[in-house]
């Protein structure tokens, strides 16, 4: 255009060139949403406590997959697939990576899965040893044919999710914001003998924020609620279906916000429990203070709505590898324990297998903990920790990541292989510090101290790699 062209004309072009940016800026994102029941169809054993004698004998409360498909335009994809599970078996996770990109093109770091540890899901490992650990010897042919078959309509159905989220994909925009809750407390209560027992301790660390990721679509109508918090769902403790309280939360949302899909992220909730809970409170049953709990949490959520979120916006960005966490051996001692009297032939068969490797000078194999770190822009920074992740490790990750963006961080992610301590409760020990891999049939062992400091420099790798 010369320098005589006229003013009006230049003003045009200008105009129209801010308004194309504008749109471009303020609604880059795509994003689709899927739902799917999970509540089994008839009696099943259910996951997370070892006394439990029989199978399920009813529902409380549905469980639930859901997927939210996320796509900022520019070649950046997430997938995230919540459940409300017990945990993500690896098997499920190699799974979903090898259909998701044959079918979809999806590579690993473009998907999440999450699981909300109810224990009142079914039992979804399909290891053998670790059906032993729970299924003692009370199970039936019936009841490990019934464990299969889910594990099953579970692989179909986490595709199924996927699918449909990525087929429903459609123009959004994205905001973040953060209130609290309240009702999450440490459950790691240090006693007069130098143990740790499963008790309220209010003085233990805790993570009380409710991060929240808002969907809205064009018309102005909320399609998706991605909200996370640090806690066990372990209110209830019976024998039938429930997702808990972050079952009851993700239902009170989706009926105040018509339209709406609500999908909840596991915090690092490791040593922390819903307090109060099973039956503390003499005139109270576990299912009300489930529900009272859930409406706590959705009530958060919903001031976090309410509170002026932050928009989020691109580039989607994301990296994911694994941290190869030691551990730190049983000794000949420990592993004498294990006799005829009290365990299991897979349990003796397995403590004869450490004692021999033992014998040979041998370290047990370090376990691959999945990692993942998610970029959106510089508005916000998702990381995602395999294992039932200690509350250490949210509060460490949000204090070194912090900057600009909101970081938010996740545990139970993309393999629940069982308890992840940080070094102080490696150290301390107890039942998240070691005392759970004790049992040898999924760990050889205790992990060592410095498991933490491993986990934290795979979080700051991948980070690195999305930053340059």
């Amino acid at each position: 255009m010369s320098h005589s062209a006229p003013l009006h004309r230049l003003r045009f072009v200008w105009v129209l060139l801010l308004a194309v940016t504008c749109a471009s800026a303020a609604e880059p994102w795509q994003a689709g949403v899927a739902t799917r029941k999970l509540t089994p169809p008839g009696p099943i054993w259910l996951a997370g406590y070892a006394n439990r004698a029989a199978p399920s004998d009813g529902v409380d409360l549905d469980l639930f997959g859901k997927a939210l498909a996320l796509d900022d335009g520019r070649g950046g994809r997430l997938v995230i697939v919540t459940l409300d599970l017990i945990g993500v078996p690896a098997a499920l996770r190699a799974h979903v990576e090898r259909v998701g990109a044959e079918q979809f093109g999806l590579q690993p770091q473009e998907i999440l899965l999450n699981a909300s540890h109810t224990h009142s899901g079914p039992q979804v490992s399909p290891d053998r040893m670790a059906l032993e650990t729970v299924f003692s010897k009370n199970a039936q042919p019936a009841d490990i044919a019934a464990v299969e078959a889910f594990e099953e309509f579970l692989r179909r159905t986490v595709i199924e999710l996927i699918a449909e989220s990525l087929r429903d994909a459609a123009p959004a925009r994205l905001e973040f914001a953060q209130a609290r809750a309240g009702f999450a407390m440490n459950r790691r209560r240090p006693e007069a003998n130098g143990t740790f027992s499963n008790n309220p301790f209010p003085a233990g660390p805790v993570d009380h924020d409710v991060p929240v990721l808002k969907v809205t679509g064009t018309d102005g109508k909320l399609r998706a609620i991605l909200f996370g918090y640090a806690c066990h769902n372990t209110t209830l403790s019976g024998s039938k279906v429930s997702g808990d309280y972050a079952g009851h939360a993700q239902q009170m949302l989706e009926t105040s916000f018509p339209g709406a899909t609500a999908l909840f992220l596991t915090g690092c909730a490791g040593d922390q429990n819903p307090y109060p809970r099973g039956r503390m409170v003499p005139d109270q049953s576990p299912e009300n203070l489930a529900t009272q709990h859930g409406r706590a949490l959705a009530n958060a959520v919903a001031t976090a709505l309410g509170s002026r979120p932050r928009e989020v916006r691109g580039p989607l960005r994301a990296a994911y590898g694994h941290a190869s966490l030691p551990y730190a051996p049983l000794g000949a001692g420990e592993l004498a324990q294990f006799t005829a009297k009290d365990f299991t032939p897979p349990v003796l068969a397995r403590a004869q297998a450490l004692r021999e490797k033992l014998a040979r000078g041998e370290r047990p194999a370090p376990l691959a903990c999945p990692v993942q770190v998610v970029q959106f822009g510089g508005d916000l920074t998702l990381v995602a920790i395999g294992g039932e992740v200690v509350v250490d490790y949210s509060l460490r990750l949000k204090h070194e990541l912090a900057g600009e963006a909101a970081v938010w961080v996740a545990g139970y992610s993309n393999d629940v292989f069982g308890y992840l301590g940080n070094r102080r409760v490696i150290t301390e020990g107890g039942y998240e510090g070691g005392g759970a891999n004790t049992r040898i049939l999924n760990h050889p062992g205790p992990f060592a101290p410095e498991a933490e400091d491993i986990v934290i420099a795979k979080v700051h790798e991948l980070r690195r790699t999305l930053q340059r």
